[in-house]
Order: C-alpha cells, then structure tokens, then sequence
C-alpha cells in the first residue's frame, strides 16, 4: 500500500491532489491553528485562489453563520491528522520548506496518515477476528478482502483526506472494545469506549449510530442487561465516560464560540435527512452509486447472515438490524449518493461489520467443494473491485453521473483505460 501510495501520490505533481474535496475542509483547521491562528480562514483566498489554485481541485469549504466565516465540515479528522501535520510543520522549519501548511511535505504526510489509520484499523479488525477464533488463513483471506475488495482501497490510496479510512479505524477499535467489555464486564473499557466513541463523532457525526452495536457485540440478550447493570453500577466510572465523551466532542463547540462567538451551529445549513424519502434501493443497488454494484463483496459478506441465523438468533437480529438501520439513515441524506464517491463511500467505516460476516462464512462453509467455490469468488470479486477502483480513478466510471449505459459500456473494459 506504500508503495502504491508513493507511486502515485507523492511523485511529479500528483501531490496536489492528495487534500481534496472534503478533505480540504477536514484538513484546513490544522494550518487555521497551528499557522494562521484564524479560524475564520481568511487565509483561504491566498491558498486556494492565488498560491496553489487549481480550476479542477478548487474547492470552497467554507460556511457562514452569524456574520461569520467558519468551516462547514468538522474538526475530528484533524484531530486524527494533527500528529502527522505537526511532523510535517516541524520538518518544513528545519529544511527550510515553505512552512505554510499546503507545500508538498504537507499533503505527503496526510497520505502517510491515511495508511498508518489503514494500519490501526486492520490491526483491531485482526484481533477481532481472533476473537471469533477465525483460523490464520481466514483472517488473511479476509484481511486482504477488506482491503482490496472494498472502497477502502481507494479512500486510502486515492482520496487520503477524506474521513472515511479514520472513521474505519476507530470504528474498528470501538467493535473491539466492546467485545472485550462485554466479555470481561472491566470498568476500564468504559472509559476506552468513550473516548473513541467522541472522535467517532467528531470525525462524522452520523457514525454515532455505532452505539447500536453494542447488543452485537455483547452477543446475548442477557450478556447486554449484565454490560448495561454493571455500568450503570460503576456510577463514577461513568459519569468520568460520560465527562470524557462530552469534552471531546466539545471540542468543536469551542472552535465555533471561538469563531463566531456561540457556540451551537448547524454548518449544513439547509442541507439534511428527508426521513419519509429515503433512496434504500438506490445506495444498494444504482448505477449511479449503488453499493452492492461497485463492491460486490459486501453483497458477498451477507451470506455470513445465514450461519448467524442457525447459531445466534439474537446476533442475527441485531447485526442486520444495524445495517439496515444505517443504510435507512443513509439513503435519508439529501444527495443520498455523497458526490463525488466510488460506491457508496458512507459505508467504508463499517467494513469491519461485513468482514466479520465474510469471516463466518468461510468457517462457516464445511464442504471442501462449495469452500473453494466460495473462495474463488471472493478473488474473483477482488479482481472486479480493483478493476473498477482503477476505471474510477481515470474516469471511466464518472465520479457522480453514472448509469446503466455507462455502465455495461466500460464494464470490465480494460481496452479503453
């Protein structure tokens, strides 16, 4: 992952499109701070339109509110990419690069960051799996899946800046936690739990139904009521959770009454969820965007559901319950499909759940025959994922105005790239 990184982000020219989109409202509260001091980001102007304009990268991410200019997007990616920029920053001042936040050093670190989050978040999905005592070759298979097989590939690789690979490693780490409280019931986890649940939803908001895993995680109805006794048990230890939750999350609330001098504020202004529309037809299956299309795989990981069903109703329930719950939410959103995005890039945080089902269905699977069958269209279906992760990225597969025509047009067309 390195070495393609490498070779395609931070070589010639190419590193000037590392922090872009999204990602540039992400990234920008670390040079407001760190350099400018202005987080009304009166620095954009010299940024973004005189000093590193570009006409097919320009990107405005900026909001108002109360007669002042704030960021639209939050401050938890970051969060996550401070000890990168600050390495960068450090590294600029004694070799004497142009220290103001958007030289070359800086959107190679972001790149570096997006692949040590891709690391963490592979490393806790590991443990994980271990948890669910998956053999060595299951938990590689499926490894590999995860990266290669989904669109997480690209929001590493492709699109560092954007949210999704950090959200994918907390959300990682969260699951993990929350196995291991429900199996220990240690107050420790407690406090563990909220503090990455905070940067979960400092990073994007909406992951906060991530909460809703937990009766997944405890994995029985009367291992949850013991998690949820014994917590409220813990009454200090909770309250400190709680404490510890609300100041990370605070933290956006400051730089808004820093900002503009108040401390509550809706960013999206009229953007929203229409509850009573939602597209769940269309962010599985479109071909504008449709999830189960452009990454078959997490169609694939579905058939772990059925060996849930013979074992753990209860687990059944509640994992799919979960994903429909989110895909619900998620279809709600007014541009259900997010822009510019390879499949459907909300669920990139959630690959672990899917993993997890892909890993039961290769335990799960006793016929030698049927198991390499199986096997083979998990490669087979990596194959198709890289491919159209490659059309996408040359523009063969449009960022937003898919269709059907388009669609079979450059299927699987390695000819035209």
């Amino acid at each position: 992952m390195t070495i393609v990184s490498s070779n395609l982000n931070w070589g010639k020219n190419n590193w000037v499109g590392i922090i872009e989109a999204d990602g540039k409202g992400y990234y920008a509260y670390l040079p407001a701070i760190f350099i400018y001091n202005d987080l009304n980001f009166g620095f954009f102007k010299e940024i973004e339109e005189e000093k590193y304009y570009n006409e097919n990268l320009y990107y405005d991410y900026r909001s108002g509110a109360y007669g002042k200019v704030i960021n639209k997007y939050y401050c938890g990616t970051a969060i996550a990419e401070l000890p990168f920029f600050l390495i960068a920053h450090l590294t600029a001042n004694l070799w004497d690069i142009d220290a103001d936040g958007y030289s070359k050093i800086y959107p190679v670190l972001i790149s570096i960051a997006a692949l040590f989050y891709l690391l963490i978040g592979l490393l806790y999905l590991d443990s994980t799996l271990i948890i669910y005592n998956k053999s060595e070759w299951q938990k590689s298979l499926t490894l590999i899946t995860a990266v290669f097989g989904t669109n997480l590939f690209y929001y590493t690789v492709g699109e560092p800046g954007m949210s999704h690979v950090y959200s994918f490693a907390f959300i990682s780490m969260f699951f993990y936690y929350s196995k291991q409280y429900f199996a220990s019931f240690r107050k420790k986890y407690l406090i563990i739990l909220a503090i990455i649940l905070g940067l979960i939803v400092l990073i994007r908001p909406i992951n906060g139904l991530i909460v809703f895993i937990l009766p997944f995680a405890a994995g029985n109805l009367s291992n949850l009521k013991k998690g949820i006794t014994i917590a409220v048990h813990y009454k200090w230890r909770l309250i400190y959770s709680l404490g510890s939750f609300i100041a990370i999350v605070g933290i956006q609330f400051i730089i808004y009454k820093v900002s503009t001098g108040h401390f509550f504020i809706d960013s999206y202004g009229e953007e929203g969820f229409n509850f009573r529309s939602p597209h769940f037809i269309d962010i599985l299956f479109s071909y504008k965007k449709g999830l189960f299309l452009y990454t078959p795989l997490f169609l694939l990981s579905l058939t772990g559901g059925y060996f849930l069903w013979k074992n753990s109703r209860f687990e059944f329930y509640s994992l799919f319950g979960f994903l429909i719950l989110i895909t619900y939410v998620f279809s709600s959103w007014w541009m259900w499909y997010y822009g510019g995005s390879f499949s459907s890039r909300v669920y990139v945080e959630y690959i672990p759940l899917f993993m997890i089902l892909l890993a039961i269905s290769l335990n799960g699977i006793k016929s030698k025959v049927t198991k390499r069958f199986y096997v083979g269209v998990v490669i087979l279906l990596i194959v198709v994922c890289q491919i159209q992760t490659y059309q996408y990225r040359y523009y063969h597969i449009h960022w937003s105005d898919m269709n059907k025509e388009k669609y079979w047009d450059v299927f699987m067309r390695i000819d035209k790239l």
